[in-house]
């Protein structure tokens, strides 16, 4: 009998061995998922702050210019709000008759921006930063520089108005 207890020991070592190395192994994998899970949550968003310059590049680059037909123009005094893109612009046609056209997006922190006739400026309602509504140059609060400007090309008084990105 003692052979057997001999040989018996064995065995029960050997299937305690294996269900710790099973236990070990499926906790080095739980611990592996969690890591790659929290590696993902902290990655991707880290991937989309350095890939945003160059798809808004490439957006910006695929328009170079939007038609506007001429029922859709505002009338003298005020603006019309489109998509230049992805992006919003403004139309401004002045009390004199000039046209000219911006980008609607504040420098600043990217609000939209409006027009206020009343004044003639454009404003940003955010942090109330003040443009010059026939140059677009930043004239008081916090935006940096001026905001980017469109052409505006008439090629006939009855005919749409082209927008091109100067």
């Amino acid at each position: 009998m003692p052979e057997q207890e001999s040989k018996g020991d064995p065995a029960p070592a050997t299937e305690m061995s294996e269900a710790v190395s099973r236990r070990a192994f499926a906790a080095r994998v739980g611990l592996g998922a969690v890591g790659a899970c929290y590696a993902a949550a902290f990655g991707y968003p880290v991937y989309r702050y350095l890939a945003a310059p160059a798809r808004d590049a490439a957006e910006l680059a695929a328009i170079t210019e939007v038609t506007i037909p001429r029922e859709n123009i505002p009338p003298a005094g005020s603006v019309l709000m489109f998509k230049f893109g992805a992006k919003p612009a403004m139309l401004i046609h002045h009390a004199d008759g000039g046209k000219v056209c911006f980008s609607a997006v504040c420098t600043h922190l990217g609000c939209t921006v409006q027009y206020q006739a009343a004044e003639d400026h454009i404003h940003c309602a955010c942090h109330g930063g003040v443009y010059d509504s026939r140059t677009g140059k930043n004239v008081s609060g916090p935006p940096p520089k001026p905001l980017p400007r469109f052409d505006v090309i008439e090629e006939t008084p009855d005919g749409p108005v082209v927008v091109k990105r100067v």
